[in-house]
């Protein structure tokens, strides 16, 4: 076979075998493949999809690109969570010392933040010394030890994944589903975890804007976990709004304290305590998940999951002062307040302009190789459903940058206050797939 005859073949609505699929996963890792034609062959499969099989296929292909890392001989069932993205998302910072701290074993490889979303990597590295490149030996060593260790993407595991990722970025093919689960599933399981919780996000500050496109991501991964033997479950949760009220780096890290203390923003809590309780009972830890979150809820009160996160840092080298102190975290030069000019009710908060506004303030970065500040980003101080006065407090911006008056625009418009009365739903879980 050739790659040509592969191109000519999805081009025209045929399904690929394994075979094919696999000859374009090998030859396109070494080098025998150029980019134009891997190019021509994803926007086919972008226009055209692929089925269930097809993706599975793939997904494994990918999987076996590279290293393989196998778990087996940690004690237990290891557990992985992972997010299609969010703003304000620091969801695993929390619940993995929370689970951790009940007997769980959370062995995770996360991404850094490119646009308007943020990666855990870069929230964790605003903690001085903390290292998020782990020796495969170190990483088992460590989940076996405290029960978590959440690390970067080892360069030796799913080489594909890295070629395509960053061929589909310039080639207008990240939208595609299959293209999208393939990624997410081959990461996840060369990483050697036995179960997966997925949280796929629907609304303005997600990927997927509606519910029907979040399911659609969220059931296919899922089966796909079913064809290659593991236990895979997704959560369909909502990003219509920031989850929590920090939005960048070392303000997301003191939100994850305040939160694993008892004392975090109640969506931040809700989504931990949901997500945890279904990862748990994925560990065989709990046969309830009544109970599981009945725990969980506890470990934030008597102060388990705190301390696990302690420990978490210090394994990885963190400074643990900044987590007991985090008034030593650095703070941005500016500090702007911005106000409401009218009274009412909190009705809209739109995601993507806000995460967008915090990357602009230095908090995220547009191109892959751009810096970070770490102090840079965005506290709210109110959310949807809140009353809110004239000359109130909306949010207030953190920077180092001094031109920043289209920023503060836009975080302004992002906030639509209306006269009545806005009832807010408490369930950010839409749907969980399992």
């Amino acid at each position: 076979m050739t790659i040509e005859q592969i191109i000519e073949r999805k081009r025209d609505k045929l399904k690929l075998t394994k075979e094919e699929i696999d000859f374009f996963i090998k030859n396109y890792v070494n080098g025998e493949i150029p980019d134009y034609q891997a190019s021509a062959l994803l926007m086919a499969i972008y226009i055209n999809g692929m089925d269930e099989e097809e993706t599975a296929n793939l997904t494994e292909s990918m999987r076996f690109s590279g290293e393989v890392w196998d778990l087996s001989d940690i004690q237990g069932i290891k557990v992985d969570k992972h997010s299609t993205g969010g703003v304000g998302d620091k969801v695993s910072l929390i619940l993995g010392p929370m689970i951790a701290s009940l007997g769980a074993k959370l062995a995770k490889m996360s991404g850094r933040g490119l646009g308007h979303t943020g990666g855990t990597l870069d929230k964790l590295e605003s903690i001085p010394g903390m290292k998020i490149e782990l020796s495969y030996e170190k990483f088992k060593k460590q989940i076996e030890e405290i029960g978590i260790a959440i690390i970067g993407q080892n360069k030796n595991l799913n080489p594909a994944d890295k070629k395509i990722y960053a061929l589909r970025d310039v080639t207008g093919t990240v939208g595609s589903i299959p293209l999208i689960a393939s990624s997410i599933m081959s990461k996840k399981l060369a990483s050697g975890a036995d179960a997966i919780l997925l949280d796929v996000k629907y609304g303005s500050g997600a990927f997927m804007k509606t519910v029907s496109e979040a399911k659609k991501l969220a059931q296919l991964m899922v089966n796909i976990g079913k064809k290659l033997n593991k236990d895979v479950r997704a959560e369909v949760t909502d990003m219509d709004q920031p989850l929590g009220c920090a939005i960048g780096n070392s303000l997301e890290i003191k939100e994850v304290i305040q939160t694993l203390k008892g004392k975090g923003p109640w969506d931040l809590n809700e989504i931990c305590l949901s997500s945890g309780a279904i990862l748990l009972e994925q560990a065989k830890i709990y046969k309830n998940r009544n109970e599981a979150r009945k725990e969980l809820e506890k470990t934030l009160l008597d102060g388990r999951a705190f301390n696990k996160f302690i420990e978490f840092v210090k394994a990885q080298g963190g400074d643990i002062s900044y987590i007991l102190h985090p008034e030593k975290f650095e703070i941005a030069k500016n500090e702007i307040n911005i106000y409401s000019k009218t009274r009412g009710y909190i009705k809209k908060i739109d995601a993507l302009s806000i995460g967008e506004a915090s990357m602009h303030l230095g908090a995220g970065r547009e191109k892959i190789d751009d810096k970070i500040d770490m102090s840079a980003g965005i506290v709210l101080n109110k959310k949807i459903g809140d009353s809110i006065f004239e000359n109130e407090l909306l949010c207030t911006l953190f920077t180092n940058k001094d031109d920043v008056k289209e920023i503060i625009d836009d975080v302004y418009n992002a906030f639509t206050i209306v006269p009545e009365k806005v009832n807010v739903d408490k369930k950010l879980t839409h749907n969980i797939i399992e």
